[in-house]
């Protein structure tokens, strides 16, 4: 990574698996000496027993980094767990100094649910994206949290131009992406996305088999 300087970029992300959380702390540090605002999101916590999460909390607390996400990579939470995981990761932000955001996946169409959970709960960096746009199911959707946030500063009108302009003709071009049954069933198993993904590219609709493929996992 070049000094932030020479950088068209300002924001380092560093996505880990708590197991490797020791490189991860690694990387962020280079990235913070660099110039850059770091944050690290800790992969997959919905996988993680609680102890270990407030272990890695404490952890990346103890860091350089500005920002610590939580990330519901598989999609398999709910607003009270949100809620829970929340007051978690605010207790690590308050005793050292850091911002809490929220990245969600809409796997069981609670991307939006769980975000704004987050919000009010003391998340403020918010993740979504326009028309809900990413891997699998999507993530949380820009048009639907900048209509809740009611900022005067934000204005939807620009969002809705670019959604015709770009987002209709992507998706008109064959781009994929978004809820739908297969994503359902990992999210509900707690499970990677992987497969489901694999299922979609080859346009199968035996959702059944499918979720007892899943079950003998």
């Amino acid at each position: 990574i070049v000094d932030k300087k020479d950088s068209v970029i300002d924001m380092v992300r560093v996505a880990t698996y708590i197991h490797q959380l020791p490189a991860a702390i690694d990387m962020i540090e280079d990235a913070k000496a660099k110039g850059y605002e770091g944050t690290c999101n800790l992969m997959a916590v919905s996988n993680a027993q609680e102890g270990d999460v407030a272990q890695a909390l404490e952890m990346v607390g103890q860091s350089s980094v500005d920002g610590i996400y939580i990330v519901d990579s598989y999609g398999a939470l709910f607003p009270e767990q949100i809620r829970r995981l929340t007051d978690l990761y605010m207790e690590t932000a308050e005793k050292y100094g850091k911002y809490i955001g929220m990245h969600a996946h809409n796997n069981q169409q609670l991307a939006f649910a769980n975000t704004i959970e987050a919000a009010a709960n003391g998340a403020s960096l918010l993740d979504a994206t326009m028309m809900g746009m990413g891997r699998g199911a999507g993530n949380c959707a820009m048009e639907l949290l900048l209509s809740f946030l009611k900022n005067p500063r934000y204005n939807l009108f620009p969002v809705l131009k670019f959604l015709e302009s770009q987002m209709l003709p992507l998706k008109e071009s064959g781009a994929v992406w978004g809820y739908d049954i297969p994503y359902l069933l990992t999210g509900h198993l707690n499970q990677h996305p992987s497969a489901a993904i694999d299922y979609t590219k080859e346009k199968r609709t035996d959702y059944s088999e499918f979720y007892t493929d899943l079950l003998d996992k």
